[in-house]
This record gives structure tokens, sequence and C-alpha cells, in this order.
């Protein structure tokens, strides 16, 4: 049998800009996902470790290292606080990229939840490599995919809420993730820029459109009330979006009247 993969790249044509993901079943009956790229595929496994790799006998380079932090803490109460060194991070962030590769495809296969885990791992590494190293320029190496991360991860949570008209969760899921990129900026004294965020337009964006849906939705029932009107009302000054502030203004008068009238 040859290991030549010309044929699967033939039936399976690769596409410039477009994210090609698919799960097929391997000779062993499990599922994989595979990724097509331009000069090939690549295939990973559905859980753990993307390359089915146990470094250590431990499920993930961050899992070994994990434990490693946790055992040096036990046992070192009056010591200098653990630190990863040079090779940790170059094995951690290799570990990042495949996942990031997987959580990619997870979401354009709809696997939200897949998407959300994966996300969120890499998120708990940014986080552990903050703590854990002194240098800022590994905590950069890092942390500039944090707000990519943080958009992959709400839109992962909340797109399955917004499907059964949970709005509210989801609302809360996007505000999280806008938090965290503003904090971000913070972080690298970048508030002035906070425009240029391609990730946080995207989530304010985002964010209109889930509330003009929630909005939408009510109406269709018809049990918008003040009370809602006010908490959107309240929730658009936060956001200083004063033209919907406005609009929701001349919606609790008009509410008033109807109840009211004269």
């Amino acid at each position: 049998m040859s290991d030549d993969i010309s044929k699967i790249l033939e039936r399976w044509p690769y596409v410039p800009g477009e994210v090609t993901a698919r799960i097929v079943r391997g000779d062993d009956g499990r599922d994989r996902i595979q990724l097509r790229v331009d000069l090939g595929v690549l295939q990973m496994e559905m859980d753990g470790r993307p390359d089915g790799a146990r470094p250590e006998k431990a499920t993930s380079w961050f899992d070994y290292y994990q434990h490693l932090q946790e055992t040096y803490d036990a046992a070192h109460l009056d010591s200098p606080a653990f630190e990863l060194n040079q090779e940790a991070c170059q094995r951690l962030w290799i570990e990042c990229v495949q996942y990031y590769h997987r959580y990619l495809c997870f979401w354009h296969l709809n696997l939200y939840e897949q998407c959300a885990r994966d996300t969120q791992r890499n998120l708990r590494v940014f986080d552990f490599v903050r703590r854990h190293v002194r240098d800022s320029r590994a905590h950069l190496q890092f942390d500039q995919w944090r707000p990519y991360a943080l958009l992959m991860h709400a839109r992962s949570v909340g797109t399955p809420l917004v499907a059964i008209h949970e709005y509210d969760p989801a609302l809360r899921v996007i505000d999280a993730a806008i938090d965290g990129i503003q904090e971000f900026l913070e972080l690298y004294n970048q508030e002035d820029h906070a425009e240029q965020c391609a990730e946080l337009a995207d989530l304010q964006q985002w964010r209109r459109t889930v509330v003009d849906a929630r909005t939408e939705y009510h109406e269709a029932r018809g049990d918008v009330t003040v009370d809602v009107l006010r908490r959107q009302l309240q929730e658009a000054i936060e956001l200083e979006e004063f033209e919907e502030a406005a609009r929701l203004r001349d919606e609790i008068r008009r509410h008033g009247q109807e109840e009211n009238p004269s």
C-alpha cells in the first residue's frame, strides 16, 4: 500500500481563504477531525491532545506542568514561586497551536461544545503562563491570541443560546468576552487602539444584533414590558449606544401613553 496521499488531496481540494474541515472514521472505528491546508491535511483526535500524544504520560504538556506546579507549591511553601522555563513555554506554545487548529475546525463544523472546550483550555494556558513566567515577552507570545480566543469562546457558547432564544445568558457571555478584551488592552496599554481591535468590534456588533433579536422576539410574543425596555435602556447607556438609548426612551414613553391614555 502506497503512502502517497495525492489521491486524497485531489478528491478534497484546498480552497484559499476558507476553513475546510471534516470528520472521518478511522480504521480503528474512532472519529477523527481533518483540516485541509495548502500542502496537505492535518488530522487530529477529537478529544485529548490533538495529535494523540501523551507527553510524560500526561494528557498534555499543560496538564503535566500544572501537576508539576501543584506538587512544587505543596512541597515548597516558603520557597520562591514555581516558574516555567523556556523549554516549557515552547512546548506549551506548540500545543496551543494544535488546539487552535482543532477549535477552528470545530467551529466551522458547528461543534460548539467542543469549540468552547478547546478555546477555554487555551485561555487557561495563557493565564498559567502569566502566573508562572517572569518574562513579559513570553506573556505576549501567548496573550496576543487572547482576544481571538475570547471571541471564539463567546461565539461557541453564545451561538447555541441565541438559537434557542436564550438571549440574556448569551449577552452575559458576550459581555464577559468584551470585558476580557478590554482588560487585555488595558494591561498592554493599548486602550487608545481599541477601535482597531477587530475581535472587540466583532463582539460589539454581535451584541447589538443579539439585543435587536431579543427585542423582536419579545415583541412577536407580545411580552415586551416597560421593565424589559428599561433594562435594555440601561444596557445601552452603559455601552454608550446613545441612538439606541434614545429609541428605547421613546418606546418607554409610548408604552406609558398606551397604559395611561388621556
